[in-house]
């Protein structure tokens, strides 16, 4: 049993590119990213946390690569992992090539600050040689100066300007496994641009609001761009760009795509906010159930209810609901219906065995 909103989202059909062995656009399943922020020279840490990335649920990983020493630490990451790589490049179009070379599974570039027409021709030439998908990564903080001078600053009219240029000069030299992205720290900016591009361009589109914040603030902000964006059927791989550990980047993307239907993974947890009727300590309940479930891969909906008003209604919507009652004895449903009473200093253990048996149930 999985709740499922009232509305339907009709997912634009992109073109399918491949990133490695993962499929983006087209009919294949949204994909979440986020980036390393090691130094990429120091291999065994980079490794440590790409490791911690897959098994968050990252798809895919970008890893930084300002220089030669970086690029060339690629070759021994990528024998290590199993997600799909991302170059990241900026200003250096001999890093981009080098790093195809490596092992990268795609280059991002920023058309903006890689150079010339020539330099990401070469570019092209190196991801076409290596196997690797492109991803055109317009920024509105780092727009080529033409474009600045003829719209006097960054709007949707100068990025997707910036996007479209160089999908033609890709498609001039048949290259076409690529994605894009039109990124803004403005939220408003983001998502115009996004529907603007969506409307005119046919291939995978990556969304994100880029430079988002902290923890909490930009996992906000990102809420509100990316999740507009994806309620409009746009979009096929997102990031949330967070000042905070990657993890955080991957469990923020998997929350917004669970709380709009698109994906599950792990434990969806629908709990009150608690007040004066609460018959247990809800928010520390919630807390403490997060940490002990947060290894949980399979999707599962639980709800924690501290009272009656909402709690059987709750319970009949997720797998395992608990609702609040007096004198210490609380309810637990299955599938909505009632299964046992337990007090409240047993909630914690009795939840995460009911959790544990429902995803062996799954795994069988």
């Amino acid at each position: 049993m999985e709740i499922r909103p009232h509305r339907t989202i009709n997912r634009k059909k992109t073109k399918k590119i491949k990133v490695g062995n993962v499929s983006v656009g087209g009919d294949s399943q949204i994909s979440v990213q986020s980036m390393t922020n090691t130094l990429t020279t120091n291999i065994k840490e980079t490794i440590k946390q790409i490791h911690l990335l897959e098994e968050s649920g990252a798809d895919i990983v970008r890893v930084s690569c300002p220089d030669e020493s970086s690029t060339k630490a690629l070759k021994d990451i990528v024998k290590e992992v199993k997600v799909p790589i991302v170059a990241d490049i900026h200003f250096h179009y001999k890093r981009a090539i080098e790093a195809a070379k490596m092992g990268a599974s795609c280059l991002r570039i920023n058309p903006g600050n890689i150079g010339s027409k020539d330099r990401v021709l070469e570019v092209v030439k190196a991801a076409k040689d290596n196997n690797c998908s492109i991803r055109i990564g317009v920024n509105a903080g780092s727009l080529d100066k033409n474009l600045l001078e003829k719209y006097k600053e960054p709007c949707p009219d100068a990025l997707v300007e910036s996007a479209m240029y160089n999908v033609k000069l890709l498609e001039d030299n048949e290259f076409f496994n690529f994605k894009i992205s039109v990124k803004s720290s403005d939220v408003f900016l983001t998502v115009k641009s996004y529907k603007k591009l969506s409307e005119i361009c046919e291939y995978p589109l990556h969304l994100g609001i880029t430079e988002a914040g902290g923890l909490l603030s930009g996992s906000i902000r990102s809420s509100i761009g990316i999740g507009q964006l994806l309620m409009d059927g746009i979009g096929d791989t997102i990031r949330v760009s967070l000042s905070s550990d990657p993890v955080d980047e991957i469990k923020s993307g998997f929350e917004i795509l669970k709380s709009l239907g698109i994906r599950s993974r792990g434990v969806n947890i629908i709990s009150c906010p608690s007040c004066a009727r609460q018959a247990f300590p809800v928010i520390e309940t919630v807390k403490e159930l997060e940490k002990k479930l947060s290894h949980v891969k399979k999707p599962i909906t639980l709800s924690i209810i501290g009272c009656v008003v909402n709690g059987p209604g709750e319970a009949a919507q997720t797998e395992i609901g608990l609702t609040g009652g007096g004198q210490d004895s609380n309810l637990l449903y299955l599938s909505g219906i009632p299964h046992t009473k337990v007090a409240s200093s047993k909630i914690i253990d009795k939840v995460v065995q009911l959790v544990e048996e429902k995803v062996k149930e799954k795994n069988n």
